[in-house]
């Protein structure tokens, strides 16, 4: 029999042991959560601003809170931009 290996990185055959998992390197583990969390509010920064001025076209509201939403939407995109490039320069080391 051919040994094979499965999705798991784990070796079948005859007289092959199970590979050992590598430990997750805690850093790495860090800024993949930091990226996931960038991503996260890129989407929900977008999502909020196009619902948002929809919301606030159908209800006529003053263009100053149509400005407030801007903003605010403009706020979330700079976060994102900063975490953005910490996660850059945390990767280079």
């Amino acid at each position: 029999m051919v040994p094979t290996t499965m999705a798991t990185g784990m070796t079948t055959g005859t007289g092959i042991t199970e590979a050992k998992m590598a430990v997750p390197d805690p850093k790495e583990a860090r800024l993949a959560r930091q990226t996931r969390l960038v991503a996260l509010v890129i989407a929900g920064t977008m999502l909020l601003w196009m619902g948002g001025q929809q919301i606030g076209a159908e209800l006529g509201l003053p263009l100053k809170y149509s400005l407030l939403i801007d903003l605010a939407a403009l706020a979330g995109f700079i976060w994102a931009m900063a975490v953005t490039y910490q996660i850059w320069r945390a990767r280079r080391t």
